[in-house]
């Protein structure tokens, strides 16, 4: 991130204006599964993978060790899209990994930030947003959320925003509709200074052109800090959005927002320096940060409110299961949530026939014997059933 001016804006100036939010223990809980050790892992991992100059070799092995991170959380090849991209002489990579929702599956809250880094290995800038968005993603796994939920590692911030401005222009607009957003929270430079006490955060509020966002940013930026004094020992400051990974989806139309560290902030010494290091930073910050932006992002996609009884629980994950690729030519793969230990395949044809059945858990299918044509593909779990179209080539 580079340096911005301060503007800063007390909570409660307009706390008025808005309906305060009710407290919600489940929220709570999650935001407390927040793991020091985890993040404490994660800032040391990302410092040692070094310099992360978009265009190297640095850069792709951090890509590679955040993708990783998801699949031990166990997020599937199915959830991961590299978004390759080249632009000022660069040539990189996004990460974007997606849980889909449960009511409003293209509907989408983007959690992002930027793991390039420039003169050392940047782990406050932004190793230390990367590790919260991280930790949001392990959290929120398997919980039910009504919106979808984007996480997005974006390179070449750095050298101007260049990852997230690509994909924007051609992932965002390059869909037919226009992706749908409800609300993009990026994280950028959350570590904090290790000599400061770090008790209060910053939340980011869209002021700039166009401003037929604003009114609606202001109200998401307020519930943001509403949700860090709810589920973090934080307190709240606002200063104004500028100068990272949201500005092309604010200049998009999108409504933006997103939080900053309150202490070093402006005038931290160590970032964009060799001294970007854990040692001059706070982890303690961090983790606080985390619980934080777990209790937002719950707050944003609905997450569930109570625990699900377990009827209600596979019902609702059945509904994430998906079949790829489609079109399909041999091998059909079974996105099945961790949570269905056993489960039935079939496959039928259009009038109704069964055509091939499956009753050993198997998530690849071989239909290479199969007629190209439209088939219904169903996973039964008991008297539970859900059908997705197959297409074979």
């Amino acid at each position: 991130m580079t340096k911005r001016i301060l503007l800063s804006f007390m909570l409660f100036a307009v706390a008025g204006l808005i309906k305060a939010q009710t407290f919600i223990q489940a929220y709570q809980d999650r935001a407390n599964l927040v793991s020091q050790t985890n993040i404490n892992t994660y800032l040391q991992q990302f410092e040692n993978l070094g310099v992360k100059k978009t265009g190297t070799v640095q850069n792709t092995n951090t890509l590679n060790w955040i993708k990783n991170k998801y699949a031990s959380f166990g997020y599937t090849t199915a959830d991961f899209f590299e978004h390759s991209w080249t632009a000022n002489g660069y040539s990189s990579k996004n990460l974007i990994v997606t849980k889909t929702g449960t009511l409003y599956p293209n509907k989408y809250v983007i959690v992002c930030g930027h793991f390039d880094s420039i003169n050392g290995p940047g782990t406050n800038d932004n190793g230390s947003g990367t590790s919260v968005i991280l930790e949001i993603a392990r959290i929120l796994k398997n919980v039910p959320t009504e919106y979808s939920i984007r996480f997005i590692h974006f390179s070449g911030e750095e050298q101007g925003l260049l990852g997230s401005s690509r994909y924007v222009s051609q992932i965002v607009n390059g869909t037919t509709p226009k992706m749908d957003i409800k609300i993009v929270v990026n994280l950028d430079q959350v570590g904090g200074l290790a000599t400061k006490a770090n008790t209060k955060l910053y939340h980011d509020r869209d002021q700039a052109s166009p401003t037929s966002n604003n009114a609606a940013a202001a109200i998401a930026v307020q519930e943001l800090a509403n949700c860090t004094l709810l589920y973090s020992p934080l307190n709240v400051d606002f200063d104004p959005a500028e100068s990272t990974d949201y500005v092309p989806f604010q200049q998009n139309g999108e409504i933006i927002t997103g939080y900053w560290e309150y202490e070093g902030g402006y005038n931290n010494p160590y970032v964009h320096t060799a001294n970007d290091l854990l040692v001059n930073m706070d982890p303690v910050y961090v983790y606080n940060i985390a619980k934080a932006a777990v209790g937002s992002i719950q707050h944003f996609s609905a997450a569930s409110k109570t625990l699900l009884s377990a009827e209600d629980l596979v019902s609702k994950t059945l509904e994430s299961v998906q079949f790829y690729p489609n079109p399909v030519k041999n091998i059909l793969n079974l996105k099945i949530p961790d949570e269905i230990r056993d489960f039935t395949f079939e496959i039928t044809d259009m009038p109704g026939n069964q055509i091939l059945v499956s009753k050993e858990n198997n998530n690849q299918i071989d239909i290479s014997n199969l007629k190209p044509g439209v088939y219904l593909g169903t996973i039964l779990i008991d008297d539970k059933r859900i059908t997705r179209k197959i297409i074979i080539e």
